[in-house]
């Protein structure tokens, strides 16, 4: 189905499949989502709530955010999702979250952190060491990112999670040090952990390939600096975050959550441009390295995505020449000095 609404966006990125619900049959315990504002929080609750409504085993699915998003709450009320409204910078307020045995971590910072740097480092290491030993009883997946790894060479394929980190910048070098915490709590506690580094979630609204698309669409360059790209439908990063709960261990699981292709932005671009019939423009060269990972470990375990390239190529073109919303929040992919 290509959605054509929000409402039917909503719908399909949080419409659950067969190995999410199998999952939530054998699923022990409830779920607490810590973080649940942001870009992928809302549809990755909702396609729990009805993952395990559809698997037949009563259990609670809560929902953890500051809530400023009007509306957001009730929405998510309205999906069967318990709601708790907590700044989980706030000690008190962490320390009154329920006890829960399988935790989701997305409370991240990103955008905004060149002048702001303090307050990342807050959110990506500080946070993440408060919420490990608060719940390090529980089992924990959280996210974290690609731009953990160097920019490396095309040639050689991404990294593979063995491969060594070297982050560019105080976002990336943050979001290694929340994977370092969660390390250390692990040690300490033996709290089983997944940490899972995406690059980059498309939904219609956001991402890499609505980045291109527009630019296309509006005749604005493409700028080829960081020539090649893995996405992975939003959909399917999100059921492979669920399901993840059941490769929890420590010392943690590492796994890199994006698509099986290495994709040209070139290539993307001029794919776009036939489908709107016009003729992209390009700024700069491809550079010999890019931000890129494999995440053939993590389709072994997991297994490939459901939506291909092709269908989000045709969705994200039907989205673009139709008008439909987009949430105005560039990916800023082609940054390679790492300040965002």
């Amino acid at each position: 189905m290509t959605p054509r609404t929000e409402a039917e966006l909503e719908g399909l990125l949080a419409r659950p499949n067969a190995r999410d619900v199998a999952f939530f049959r054998e699923l022990e315990g409830d779920l607490l989502i810590l973080g649940v504002g942001g870009k992928m929080g809302p549809s990755l609750a909702r396609r729990a709530r009805r993952a395990a409504d559809e698997s037949g085993v009563a259990r609670r699915i809560i929902a953890v955010a500051r809530f400023s998003k009007k509306g957001l709450r009730e929405e998510l009320a309205q999906a069967g999702l318990e709601t708790i409204a907590a700044d989980l910078l706030e000690e008190d307020q962490l320390a009154a979250l329920p006890d829960i045995p399988n935790v989701i971590f997305m409370a991240a910072r990103k955008f905004g952190t060149t002048g702001n740097e303090y307050l990342t480092w807050a959110l990506n290491c500080y946070l993440p060491a408060r919420v490990a030993e608060r719940f390090h009883r529980s089992r924990i997946v959280a996210f974290s990112t690609g731009n953990v790894y160097p920019l490396v060479p095309i040639a050689h394929g991404g990294p593979a999670e063995t491969s060594p980190t070297a982050p560019v910048g105080e976002y990336a070098q943050s979001a290694l040090a929340r994977e370092r915490m969660f390390e250390y709590f692990s040690s300490r506690y033996g709290t089983s952990v997944t940490l899972l580094r995406l690059n980059y979630a498309i939904d219609l609204r956001y991402g890499v390939l609505l980045d291109i698309a527009q630019k296309v669409f509006e005749r604005r360059p493409v700028n080829l600096a960081m020539g090649m790209v893995n996405v992975i439908w939003q959909g399917d990063a999100n059921s492979a975050c669920l399901r993840s709960l059941a490769l929890c261990q420590s010392p943690p699981t590492v796994l890199n959550l994006t698509g099986p292709e290495t994709l040209s932005v070139r290539s993307l671009a001029l794919r776009f441009g036939e489908r709107f019939g016009v003729e992209p423009v390009f700024e700069g060269t491809e550079g010999p390295t890019a931000l890129l990972s494999n995440a053939a470990r993590c389709q072994a375990l997991l297994g490939y995505p459901e939506v291909s390239i092709e269908q989000l190529i045709e969705w994200v073109t039907d989205w673009v020449r139709a008008g439909g919303l987009t949430w105005n929040k560039p990916t800023h992919f082609e940054v390679r000095d790492g300040k965002f």
